[in-house]
């Protein structure tokens, strides 16, 4: 196993509700709210609020986060570099939809504009 399929692997383990605060505490660090982070998320994942409450509150890995998730049709248009890597080469699926919501919320939390973020969408 290459340290490629290993990073995949951890990330795959890795719980949706031990990764939230994080995205939590770094977006309202930068003056951004709770509640547009969970837009963003939304936005991404189809989830609703509620939903994603379910999810924390269930400990489910990103595998399953992802799993259950209806990923929005315009999330191709999110590129970029994320943790060293483009986003948009990313080759793991499970990997780049995690990248994904990585840079999401890098964006937010730099002050991008909503409409931006949610890329082709209304707020």
């Amino acid at each position: 196993m290459n340290d490629t399929d290993k990073q995949a692997e951890r990330i795959a383990k890795m719980t949706f509700a031990s990764v939230y605060p994080h995205y939590v505490t770094k977006v309202e660090s930068k003056g951004r709210t709770k509640k547009e982070l969970n837009q963003v998320i939304v936005w991404l994942t189809g989830f609703d609020n509620k939903k994603l409450k379910e999810l924390i509150k269930e400990k489910v890995n990103f595998e399953e986060f992802f799993k259950r998730a209806k990923l929005n049709p315009n999330a191709h248009l999110i590129t970029g570099v994320i943790c060293g890597y483009r986003v948009e080469e990313i080759e793991n699926q499970l990997t780049q939809k995690v990248r994904y919501l990585d840079k999401l919320v890098d964006e937010l939390a730099k002050g991008r504009k909503m409409e931006k973020i949610l890329r082709g969408s209304e707020k």
